[in-house]
């Protein structure tokens, strides 16, 4: 089967455009030259899949295209690299990048094609979770240079408290193509009894259940911390910011509240330099 990928060099020049666009980009622009071109091959791939996952066609076209994916990786990982997948490539090589982690994440991705997600099992979500985000985490890590035991944990916590993060504040957004991943157990504490994203989205409970899932955001956000509090200084300089950037939009979101209308909260640029500045140098 064709790997039917984007023109090797439209691939390539989507590798510094999205990564360019994103809210990591000053915390991997701060990298040695190597590293920093590796994150942006590792997102630009999740970019490639997420786009996927996400596009409006049907579900069997969607699926196929993740099968071609993982079909690309498989090549990848067997000498065979799609020209267009040669930075990855190289990646791979010079920083021993996982197979089983770039599975994942196109895991992840298929749970999405799969079946829109409505209010998971805490279980689910966090498979979820460590599919889409703590998966790129663990990828991640290896380019920072941090110890397998360590970086394994950061991975775990910090990919938990961005995807809720995440989570939190794409509520509306989800819901307008019929999802919802806010846990099952938050809403039932909440006493909400619907699935359905409109009836949850518009419940006067909603705050609780929100408040369910930023809890758990924030005993992410803390033992992240302490990994890298413990960690050196240079092999963190880039998770310190992103944790920094969204530990701050979650308490944007918490002081903004849930109800109707909801403003979309953003992250703050000039606290994103602030962290930038302050956890650049090694």
């Amino acid at each position: 089967m064709s790997v039917a990928l984007p023109h090797p060099t439209l691939y390539q020049s989507r590798v510094a455009t999205r990564a360019g666009g994103s809210s990591f980009y000053l915390a991997m622009r701060i990298l040695p030259r190597e590293q920093r071109q590796a994150m942006f091959e590792i997102y630009s791939f999740c970019r490639e899949v997420d786009d996927i996952a996400d596009g409006d066609q049907p579900r069997e076209w969607r699926l196929a295209r993740l099968a071609r994916w993982r079909e690309a990786i498989a090549g990848l990982y067997a000498g065979r690299a799609p020209g267009e997948l040669a930075g990855l490539a190289r990646a791979v090589e010079r920083f021993s990048l996982r197979q089983t982690d770039f599975l994942a994440v196109i895991d992840g991705m298929e749970m999405d094609v799969d079946a829109d997600i409505r209010a998971p099992s805490l279980e689910r979500l966090d498979l979820y979770c460590d599919r889409v985000a703590c998966a790129v985490g663990r990828l991640s890590v290896r380019v920072f240079g941090m110890a397998d035991r360590e970086g394994e944990a950061l991975a775990h916590h910090l990919g938990r408290a961005l995807q809720l993060t995440n989570i939190l504040r794409d509520l509306d957004e989800d819901a307008a193509v019929g999802r919802l991943y806010l846990p099952l157990e938050a809403l039932q504490s909440a006493g909400i009894e619907s699935s359905d994203p409109a009836a949850v989205l518009a419940s006067p409970s909603l705050s609780a259940a929100c408040a369910c899932v930023a809890a758990r955001a924030r005993e992410h956000f803390i033992e992240a911390g302490k990994i890298m509090a413990r960690s050196a200084r240079r092999v963190v300089r880039a998770p310190r910011i992103m944790a920094a950037a969204y530990e701050r939009l979650l308490e944007d979101m918490l002081a903004r509240g849930w109800s109707a209308p909801r403003r979309r909260v953003r992250l703050n640029k000039a606290h994103l330099l602030w962290a930038a500045l302050r956890y650049a140098f090694p």
